[in-house]
């Protein structure tokens, strides 16, 4: 198995509550995002329906929609809400000194 390895991408003070950031990580495109409650979660940033960049999208409580047809996606796992369906990966993110990084 593998060690995660941490990746810093951005800062805790570069992040605006509820717009995401998108970050390319070993060709990965990753975006990130912090709640109202402070909260900060990164999940793959192409949207599975329509390819959307999930970081352009309007997020509410612990979920991203995309700006391109309103898919709900859940931070926490990942999950397309219903009616429609798909999952996009999440990464554990840790801060650390005010830096953010991603587990990979």
């Amino acid at each position: 198995m593998k060690a995660m390895e941490k990746v810093k991408v951005t800062t805790l003070d570069a992040l605006t509550p509820l717009i995401g950031k998108k970050v390319i990580v070993d060709n990965k495109e990753i975006g990130i995002f912090l709640t109202e409650k402070g909260d900060v979660y990164a999940v793959s940033n192409i949207c599975p329906h329509k390819k959307g960049p999930l970081s352009e999208g309007t997020v509410s409580g612990n979920y991203v929609y995309c700006p391109l047809h309103d898919q709900k996606i859940d931070l926490l796992s990942g999950k397309v809400q219903e009616p429609d369906s798909g999952c996009v990966q999440t990464y554990t993110v840790e801060v650390i000194d005010n830096g953010v990084y991603i587990c990979l």
